[in-house]
């Protein structure tokens, strides 16, 4: 397989991961959570303020000018692994307490659902 095949094959994957991630969020994010328990509304609420940091890390990351020899297949290889590096330091801050924000909005839940 050349380095095309390789490229275009991880350029679908991240598409595809892409799209299944902000679809089960949707998904969770819509259901009635008044009978959820303590730990799923934290996971719902830690999933949220991850996704949020991972969208603005990636709105950051477009900040920073571009080289001009990322071209082709390479630079949709460079995208797929940034974009998995980006996910996984959200992730990580969200576990560590990064914003806050899934505590707030947990706190915000527990009182509209009243569980």
């Amino acid at each position: 397989m050349d380095i095309n095949g390789i490229s275009s094959m991880y350029a679908d994957m991240y598409a595809t991961a892409a799209g299944k991630g902000t679809s089960k969020l949707e998904n969770q994010l819509s259901s009635d959570y008044s009978k959820a328990t303590d730990e799923e509304l934290m996971d719902v609420c830690k999933e949220f303020e991850a996704y949020f940091l991972e969208q603005m890390f990636k709105e950051m990351l477009k900040t920073i000018p571009e080289n001009e020899e990322s071209t082709g297949s390479m630079s949709n290889m460079m995208d797929y692994y940034k974009d998995e590096m980006v996910k996984n330091i959200a992730a990580e801050s969200t576990e560590s307490n990064g914003l806050g924000l899934a505590q707030m909005l947990y706190e915000q839940m527990k009182r509209n659902y009243g569980v």
